[in-house]
């Protein structure tokens, strides 16, 4: 998946999607050590495509990112 179509997506459908990728990852992994996959960069694409999906998550979670149509609520400072 590309950033942007990352960052179209809700945060529920995000969490559904970072599931997913996570199962990819061992699913990948287990391949790797059984030598069933010749392809050893599929690893490093897969853990860079978790690592934006977590970091798209970790800025919905802190309110630097919304989607369209959503107000973004400023924190005051105390």
């Amino acid at each position: 998946m590309r950033l942007n179509e990352i960052r179209d997506l809700s945060p529920s459908e995000l969490e559904i999607k970072l599931g997913e990728k996570s199962e990819e990852v061992a699913n990948i992994k287990f391949q790797l050590a059984l030598h069933q996959q010749d392809n050893t960069a599929k690893i490093r694409i897969a853990r860079r495509e978790l690592a934006r999906m977590k970091t798209v998550m970790n800025e919905h979670l802190t309110g630097i990112r919304t989607l369209k149509g959503e107000l973004k609520i400023e924190k005051e400072l105390l």
